[in-house]
């Protein structure tokens, strides 16, 4: 069975981002039903992965990286409001055996992201 992980890197001080909380939803038809909650570690990734095993199943999925708490955390002065607060990544999954990766990479004024393995 498939799974899906994640991990955030802090580009603005070259350091994995410890204690960004993630949400993950699946979109199914016109709702957006929420699935779990995870906070990276000191890797900058989460303990367990976001998604495995019979909860793997093919479809949309959205990942909402707290980036703004994080910035805050970490003592960053943002504008009021922030210009990433939350940032929502949308992709689909379309085979449930597959493994993927979704990293973040996120600065204040800017993220990247890409299908990793």
């Amino acid at each position: 069975m498939g799974r899906l992980s994640t991990h955030v890197l802090d580009a603005s001080r070259g350091v994995p981002a410890r204690g960004v909380v993630i949400d993950l939803h699946v979109l199914r038809s016109r709702e957006r039903l929420y699935l779990t909650t995870a906070t990276t570690n000191s890797d900058g990734r989460t303990a367990e992965p976001l998604l495995s095993g019979a909860n793997m199943k093919a479809g949309v999925y959205e990942l909402t990286f707290h980036a703004g708490d994080y910035f805050r955390a970490m003592g960053t002065e943002l504008s009021d409001p922030p210009f990433l607060d939350q940032v929502v990544i949308r992709f689909g999954l379309a085979d449930a055996e597959a493994n993927y990766h979704v990293p973040l990479l996120i600065a204040p004024y800017s993220y990247s992201t890409y299908r990793g393995s």
